[in-house]
């Protein structure tokens, strides 16, 4: 590719040579369809039933649509490029991959700790409970959820676009902040946002939640065994959905800081992890653990399966 001097396409470089193609296209699909299908159905179990139209399940179905969304940003594209020869993008586009995967990675944080303080409400001061978290107040915390961090973010790509690039070769399979490696100098504004956006966005709520969820723990723990049973029910999915999504957020921001001698295929197998296991683990989670919405699951379920012995028979 020409390096002209208003160059406006980047290459993903690590695909370059991939084998088996084809069998990376083929699974890569078939998991992005079933985390399509599992994330949707919870969403349509909580919308349909308004027995789950309260806050906590309100904030799972959107944590599980922003899931939806965050995998939809990467796999089109991903599975475009595992057919093509040349997977070449625009740095503009590939400025706004990074952008939606950014703004929709630490929406998630925020939405734990929405989370974390209705629990909060419902399991430490549960005769307020009808009175804080108002309808108003739920719609509140959503916009902030999504708008606190296209704020942020907007600004980091806006940057990034006006910063001159001396590289053209992304070194990863989508365009998350291995962007950065393109400039010839990273701004010191770049750097200082950043590091208030990860601030802002990932630590202070990740602090919030284990906080909050530290002060669920003590006053379950001195309550009676009902509480306590409550506590463990609807706090421990929240919890474990956090740990999973801190660990790759971690790992996402460190790996392209990370100069190492992987193979290619082994630098897209560590890629792949931070848009793969995530985005199936939620409705597992949420599915299976959340005793109300694995009730409305498995009579789901079971309907389908009436329908189809009835076909069969048929």
């Amino acid at each position: 590719m020409e390096k002209e001097l208003n160059v406006t396409y980047v290459t993903l470089a690590w695909y370059v040579e991939i084998k088996y193609r084809y069998v990376y296209f083929f699974i890569m699909c078939i998991l992005y369809i079933l985390i399509i299908c599992s994330n949707s159905t919870i969403v349509y179990l909580i919308c349909i039933h308004k027995n789950l139209h309260e806050p906590m399940y309100i904030f799972i179905a959107a944590l599980l649509l922003n899931c939806v969304l965050y995998t939809t940003n990467i796999y089109p594209k991903l599975l475009i490029d595992f057919l093509s020869e040349k997977q070449v993008t625009s740095y503009s586009a590939c400025l706004f991959q990074f952008f939606i995967f950014y703004t929709l990675g630490c929406s998630e944080f925020l939405l734990l700790a929405a989370m974390a303080y209705d629990r909060y409400v419902a399991i430490c001061k549960p005769l307020q409970y009808q009175t804080i978290m108002r309808k108003n107040t739920v719609c509140i915390f959503l916009v902030i959820a999504w708008v606190a961090p296209a704020c942020h973010i907007a600004v980091l790509a806006i940057a990034s676009a006006e910063a001159k690039l001396c590289d053209f070769n992304v070194k990863g399979i989508f365009c998350n902040n291995a962007v950065y490696t393109l400039q010839c100098v990273r701004s010191r504004f770049i750097t200082v946002f950043g590091v208030v956006s990860l601030l802002d966005l990932a630590m202070l709520p990740m602090l919030f939640v284990v906080f909050t969820y530290t002060k669920i723990f003590i006053v379950s723990y001195q309550s009676c065994k009902e509480i306590r049973k409550k506590a463990a029910e609807t706090c421990l999915p929240h919890l474990l959905v956090l740990i999973s999504y801190s660990v790759f957020f971690i790992y996402d921001v460190s790996i392209a800081r990370v100069e190492s001698n992987f193979s290619k295929t082994a630098r897209i197998i560590m890629n792949l992890q931070i848009v793969l296991y995530h985005p199936l683990f939620n409705p597992f989670i949420y599915g299976l653990k959340m005793k109300e919405i694995s009730k409305h699951l498995k009579r789901l379920l079971s309907q389908g399966n009436m329908s189809s012995c009835i076909k069969t028979e048929c």
